[in-house]
C-alpha cells in the first residue's frame, strides 16, 4: 500500500527549503499568467503609482525652493500645489486601478485551484479518504485556498510596490545629488530587512511557544469543566485549579518573553532607522551649508526616508505571512500530487447499454498486504437474476459491493460486468450502471428532497415523489411540516436509522441503474416496514441484474442463488430449500435467528 506523501509543515522559525518556495510559486504562476494582460496593466498600475508618491517629494522640494524670495513668489507655487494635488490623487488612482485589475486575477486563481483540488480529491480512492482526516483535508484546501490570496496581496501590495520605490528612490538620489546618499540608503535598508529577519525568525518561535501554551491551558479548563461531575465526585477543585495555573503559568513566561522580544525588536529598527536618517541629514545639512544642496533638498531627502521605511514597519509582520502563506499553499499542491491509485487506463471503454451479467473469478483481496480479505471468490449473476450473499460480519459480503464499485482494484482473479473486465471500463459509466442501498446511510446536510434527488439529478419533481412512494416514504415526509423541505441535519442525523434508509431506497430507485446492490438494506428497519419495503425490492428487482448482501436470512429466501461465506470465502451456495436441507452452516444460522425471532416475541409479549 503506498504511504501518504502529503509534506509536513515546518517547525515554527524554521524557514522553507528555497527549492521547496520555488517549487510552489512556480505551480502558482501559471494559475495567474492566463490573465497576463490584466497582470501586466496592474504591474504598470503599480508602477505608476510608485512614481507618482516619489514624485510628491520632489514637488515639494520645489515648493519650498520656490518659496525663496523672488518677484514670482506668489504665481509659482499655485501651479506646484495644483501639480501636487494632482500626484497625490493620481497615486491614488493608481493604486486602485491595480487593485481592481488585479482582484479578477487573484479571486479566480483561488477559485481554479479549489476546485482542482476538490475534483482530485473525489478521483482519488477510497483508501487514501480513510486514511486521512477529512477535517484536516478540508483545512488545508481552506488555508491553501487563503493563502493564495494573502500570498498576492503581501506581494502586490507591500512586498513588491516596496521595491519599486526603493529602486525610484535610489535613482533619484543617484541622479540628483552623489552616490553617497545611495550607499546610506541601500546600507541602512539592507541592515533594517537582515535584522528584522533574522530577529522575525528568532520571535516565532517564541511566539509559537506562547500559542502552545495557551492552547494547553484552553484544553486543561475545558476538560476540566466538561468533566465537572467527576471534579465533584472526587472533591478536586484545588488540584484541577492547580493544574489549571500550571498551564497559565508557562503561558505567562513565555508571552512576557514575547513581548521583551517584541520591543528588542522595535527598538532595533528604530535604532537603524535613526542611524540611517541622521547620516542622510548630516550630509543633506553640510550639503547646504556648502551651498551644494538647497533647504528644500534637505526636505526631499528627509521625505524619501520616511517614505521608505514606514512599509519597512510591517516586514516582520509581512514575512511571517508570507512564509507561512507559501506553507499552506504548498501542502494544498501537494493534494494535487497525490497518486491516484484507481485510474481509467488510456485505453478505457463506456460499459455498454444492456442487460448485464456479474462474474467474480477466483478474486483474491487484502485491504492491507498483511490481512487478506477475499481467498478465491468465483460466482456469477446472470443478467436479470438474483444473488444474494450472507455470512457472519467479517466474513467480507460488505467488500464485494466495494470492488464492484472499483473503490479498490484486486489483488488477484478477475472481476466481469457484462463480460467486461472493470479495470477496462472507465469508472464514470461502471458506476452510474450500479445503485446501491448501502448499510450505513449518509446523507447531505440539506432537505430530504435534495437527498433523494441525489440519485438522478435531472429527475422531475413528479418523479422524486413516486420515487418516495415506492420506498414507503412519502406518508411520513407529508406528516412533517416542511414535508420534502425538511433538512436531514449533519450526515442525516436528524432522520432515524430506518427513515435514513428509506431514504436511501428512495434515492437507489429514482437512479434506475441495470444493476442493483442491497447491502443491508432493511437492516434499520422495523419488521412491518422491513416486509413491505422487501416485497418491493423484489418487485424492482425484476429485470435488474442484484446482489443482496445480508445478515437477515428471511430477507433472501426467495433469491435465485444464495452464498454463504466465512473467513472470506464462498463455503456453501444454493437456493434457500436446498441449503436447508444440506444441513450445513446456513441451516444453523437459520436455526439460529428463527431461535431468536421467537425468544424476542416471547420477550415483547
Amino acid at each position: 500500500m503506498r504511504r501518504s506523501t502529503v509534506l509536513a509543515k515546518p517547525p515554527a522559525g524554521q524557514p522553507l527549503l528555497e527549492s521547496h518556495v520555488w517549487l510552489t510559486l512556480r505551480t502558482l504562476f501559471p494559475y495567474l499568467w492566463r490573465y497576463r494582460l490584466r497582470v501586466v496593466l496592474a504591474l504598470a498600475c503599480l508602477v505608476g503609482a510608485k512614481v507618482a508618491t516619489v514624485g510628491v517629494p520632489i514637488l515639494f522640494k520645489e515648493m519650498i525652493d520656490g518659496l525663496a524670495p523672488s518677484g514670482q513668489a506668489l504665481a509659482l507655487p499655485v501651479l506646484l500645489l495644483l501639480l501636487y494635488g494632482a500626484l497625490r490623487f493620481s497615486s491614488a488612482l493608481f493604486t486602485e486601478l491595480r487593485e481592481l485589475l488585479f482582484a479578477r486575477v487573484t479571486q479566480r486563481a483561488v477559485r481554479q485551484v479549489a476546485l482542482e483540488v476538490f475534483g482530485h480529491l473525489h478521483a482519488l480512492s477510497l483508501r487514501f479518504h480513510l486514511e486521512r482526516q477529512t477535517g484536516g483535508v478540508s483545512r488545508d484546501i481552506e488555508r491553501g485556498s487563503r493563502s493564495i490570496s494573502s500570498l498576492i496581496s503581501y506581494t502586490l501590495y507591500s512586498i513588491l510596490p516596496t521595491l519599486v520605490e526603493i529602486g525610484l528612490v535610489l535613482g533619484v538620489l543617484f541622479v540628483k545629488y552623489d552616490a553617497g546618499f545611495v550607499l546610506i540608503t541601500a546600507v541602512s535598508l539592507a541592515a533594517y530587512i537582515v535584522f528584522t529577519v533574522k530577529v522575525s525568525n528568532w520571535r516565532i518561535d517564541i511566539r509559537r511557544q506562547v500559542n502552545e501554551s495557551d492552547s494547553a491551558a484552553n484544553t486543561r479548563a475545558i476538560d476540566s469543566l466538561l468533566n465537572y461531575e467527576t471534579v465533584k465526585y472526587f472533591n478536586n477543585e484545588a488540584w484541577e485549579a492547580q493544574r489549571y495555573d500550571e498551564q497559565l503559568l508557562r503561558w505567562e513566561e513565555a508571552a512576557t518573553h514575547s513581548q521583551k522580544t517584541l520591543a528588542y525588536l522595535n527598538l532595533g529598527q528604530q535604532a537603524i532607522i535613526a542611524l540611517g536618517v541622521t547620516a542622510m541629514m548630516w550630509r543633506a545639512a553640510a550639503g547646504v551649508v556648502d551651498g551644494h544642496m538647497s533647504i528644500g533638498d534637505l526636505v526631499l531627502v528627509n521625505a524619501f526616508l520616511i517614505q521608505l521605511y514606514a512599509p519597512l514597519n510591517f516586514l516582520g509582520i509581512v514575512y511571517r505571512e508570507i512564509r507561512q502563506a507559501l506553507a499552506d499553499i504548498e501542502r494544498m499542491f501537494k493534494l494535487l500530487k497525490e497518486h491516484r491509485e484507481i485510474a481509467d487506463t488510456p485505453d478505457a471503454r463506456n460499459l455498454p447499454d444492456g442487460p448485464l451479467d456479474i462474474e467474480f473469478a477466483a478474486v483474491d483481496f487484502a485491504y492491507e498486504a498483511d490481512r487478506p480479505i477475499l481467498h478465491d471468490v468465483s460466482f456469477r449473476i446472470p443478467a436479470g437474476r438474483t444473488v444474494a450473499v450472507v455470512g457472519h460480519s467479517g466474513a467480507g459480503k460488505s467488500t464485494l459491493s466495494r470492488l464492484l464499485f472499483r473503490f479498490y482494484d484486486i489483488g488477484g482473479g478477475a472481476i466481469r460486468i457484462g463480460g467486461h473486465d472493470l479495470r477496462q471500463l472507465r469508472q464514470g459509466s461502471l458506476r452510474a450502471a450500479i445503485g446501491i442501498v448501502p448499510q450505513d446511510t449518509v446523507l447531505f446536510n440539506d432537505s430530504i428532497f435534495y437527498n433523494i434527488q441525489y440519485g438522478r439529478p435531472s429527475a422531475s419533481h413528479d418523479e422524486v415523489i413516486a420515487a418516495a412512494r415506492r420506498a414507503q416514504l412519502h406518508e411520513f415526509i407529508a406528516s412533517l411540516p416542511q414535508g420534502y423541505e425538511t433538512r436531514v441535519g449533519e450526515r442525516g442525523l436528524k432522520l432515524s436509522g430506518g427513515e435514513k434508509q428509506r431514504v436511501a431506497i428512495a434515492r437507489t430507485l429514482l437512479k434506475q441503474p441495470p444493476i442493483l446492490i442491497f447491502d443491508e438494506a432493511t437492516s434499520a428497519l422495523d419488521s412491518a416496514t422491513e416486509r413491505a419495503i422487501q416485497a418491493q425490492l423484489e418487485r424492482v428487482a425484476v429485470g435488474h441484474t442484484t446482489l443482496i448482501i445480508a445478515h437477515r436470512l428471511s430477507t433472501v429466501m426467495n433469491a435465485d442463488q444464495i452464498l454463504v461465506m466465512h473467513d472470506g470465502r464462498i463455503i456453501e451456495r444454493g437456493r434457500h430449500g436446498e441449503l436447508l436441507a444440506a444441513d450445513g452452516a446456513y441451516a444453523r444460522m437459520w436455526r439460529l435467528q428463527q431461535q431468536e425471532e421467537v425468544g424476542g416475541g416471547t420477550v415483547v409479549g
